[in-house]
């Protein structure tokens, strides 16, 4: 597992209270929420470190499925040959 640091943050209680709702919609932890925010921030900069390939993160994993569906185009159920039902 990659090297991790523990370090003490002050945030605001509003915005630590949404983020952990929004962490609760997402079934994340609190931390998870936080770091999962972190790297989409860091990549959207264009600042996000090189992936390591040896480690896939829940955090990582949802990351991959979700570019993975964003970039997977719509079913047209008007190209299908199937009758419409």
């Amino acid at each position: 597992m990659a090297d991790r640091k523990s370090f003490l943050i002050r945030v605001d209680r509003e915005v630590l209270d949404a983020v952990q709702r929004w962490a609760n919609d997402d079934l994340r932890s609190l931390n998870g929420q936080i770091e999962y925010l972190l790297r989409h921030a860091l990549r959207d900069a264009g600042r996000a470190p090189k992936p390591s390939s040896s480690i896939t993160t829940p955090e990582i994993a949802d990351e991959l499925l979700a570019d993975a569906v964003a970039s997977t185009p719509a079913f047209d159920d008007s190209l299908s040959d199937r009758p419409a039902p």
